[in-house]
């Protein structure tokens, strides 16, 4: 507005203006003052990722499968789904409830120590969690039986098939991968300890209270060629160690590949430290029909042993539930046993090598093991069995504590999988079976231990495998 006085034109003052402005802004509605601006409302959620840009982001180069499940047994996602691939240890999982429906959770199993005439026996029953504690308690019970000193002392390891070791495509000196026999002792692995330079070389017994020294497995030390190399001599066993790689005093396990032997040398001297003398023991094939027991001891209940199996995925405890489970005599003719009891409980997609899962020859796809879980995991309550899995963090990252993963792990160079359940208090569950695999990479590094590359890739499939968890939880919660 522009004001005329005496012929001139004056602008509005500054202070008009702004008392004007003022005016205007007093003159709004008071339910309109009330609204809320846009500023003032809540972002709008950040939308769940799609399991694609997740494994994109990942940057992985690998096959990833997986199948989803509702807890009530819907399938609700799958990418891959009916693809065969290696399930390596969450085989586990299936022969967990095989072993429990064949077996019972409360079976156990019994190392005895039987006479027949002037021979003392060792007799295995297949415990696979025997440990040289457990013989030292049946040593003492022996000697409390008031037994004498007999002219010949036998073992026996009958109770399960011999099998030289469970997967001949790894490397020998690898301790996951021992013999099975019907007796076990520290599942089947002996301690070898060393000072630098490979001085003092020394192979125990080791358990938690007695460690004592296993005369029928031989360490000597050489110059040169591989870090270890086995072989036989006579009833002896030989673990050749090159001293000029070792610069740092250490220790590691390696398999036994005389288990019954093993055994008995170990107890013979434990039986010696409570006063009773034993001779050299002698493998036997059958037990005597007129053999008395004269003590035993007993292993933990079967549902305790797959507890810790499911934990720390012991590959020898696998096959021994699953032998004794299906009572054959060797593991592809057990494998196909529990494949066939698995198919008779409408589970399709198995191609079954062994119990533990470190043939390369097993095959399984997501959707089956994710139904396994579904169906026949929730009937044998096997959540309780389930190990819970930490959980991984990005750069920069922190992880959903609030997310809880019980679930098999199932590791092999450049493969990662994971089954299991997953959850978050208040949001949802859901059952999934992951598999993420480098097949070419995989085939390239068989029987090496901790391949150039392995840690990295193995962290980072890790890390996806938890972020689809979170995905599909947060998706259809």
């Amino acid at each position: 507005m522009s004001v005329r006085v005496s012929g001139c034109r004056l602008m509005p003052d500054r202070r008009d203006v702004l008392r004007g402005l003022l005016v205007s802004a007093l003159a709004v509605p008071a339910a309109n003052a009330l609204e809320p601006s846009g500023l003032a409302e809540p972002p709008p959620h950040k939308p769940t990722p799609r399991a694609s840009r997740l494994i994109a982001d990942a940057r992985l180069q690998a096959e990833v499968d997986y199948a989803v499940f509702s807890t009530d047994g819907a399938l609700l996602e799958g990418r891959g789904a009916d693809r065969m691939v290696a399930p390596a240890s969450t085989l586990k999982v299936l022969t967990s409830l095989y072993a429990l429906d064949r077996l019972g959770a409360s079976k156990r199993f019994a190392t005895r120590v039987m006479r027949s005439g002037d021979t003392l026996i060792l007799a295995g029953g297949g415990d696979p969690v025997l440990d040289t504690d457990a013989l030292a308690e049946l040593a003492k019970r022996l000697v409390a039986s008031g037994a004498t000193p007999p002219s010949r002392f036998a073992v026996w390891g009958g109770a399960l098939p011999a099998i030289h070791e469970i997967s001949p495509e790894q490397a020998d000196y690898l301790a996951y991968n021992p013999s099975v026999s019907g007796i076990a002792l520290n599942f089947n692995r002996v301690h070898l300890g060393w000072q630098a330079g490979g001085g003092n070389l020394s192979l125990q017994a080791r358990a938690l209270k007695n460690s004592p020294v296993a005369y029928t497995i031989q360490v000597v030390k050489v110059a040169g060629g591989p870090l270890f190399v086995w072989r036989e001599e006579g009833a002896r066993e030989v673990w050749q160690v090159n001293g000029n790689a070792i610069r740092r005093a250490g220790s590691r396990w390696l398999p036994v590949r005389r288990p019954e032997l093993y055994a008995a040398d170990v107890f013979q001297t434990l039986c010696r430290a409570n006063g009773l003398p034993l001779p050299a023991p002698q493998p036997i094939d059958a037990l005597p029909g007129d053999a008395q027991e004269l003590a035993r001891v007993e292993s933990p209940t079967l549902d305790l042993i797959l507890r810790d199996m499911m934990e720390y995925s012991t590959n020898l405890t696998a096959e021994m539930v699953g032998l004794h489970a299906s009572g054959a005599r060797d593991l592809a003719g057990s494998a196909k046993a529990m494949q066939d009891w698995a198919e008779g409980s409408g589970i399709e997609g198995l191609e079954l090598h062994d119990h533990s899962g470190m043939s390369p020859a097993n095959r399984v796809t997501a959707r089956a093991m994710a139904q396994v879980l579904a169906t026949l995991g929730q009937k044998s309550d096997l959540h309780a069995l389930m190990k819970h899995v930490p959980l991984q963090a990005g750069k920069g990252e922190r992880a959903d504590q609030r997310l809880r993963l019980d679930a098999k792990t199932g590791t092999l160079n450049f493969v990662s999988n994971l089954a299991g359940y997953g959850d978050i208090p208040g949001e949802g569950k859901v059952i999934f079976a992951i598999y993420i695999s480098d097949m070419a990479r995989r085939e390239a590094t068989e029987g090496q231990e901790l391949p150039a590359g392995v840690v990295t890739w193995t962290n980072r499939a890790k890390l996806l495998q938890q972020r689809l968890v979170e995905s599909w939880i947060a998706r259809y919660a």
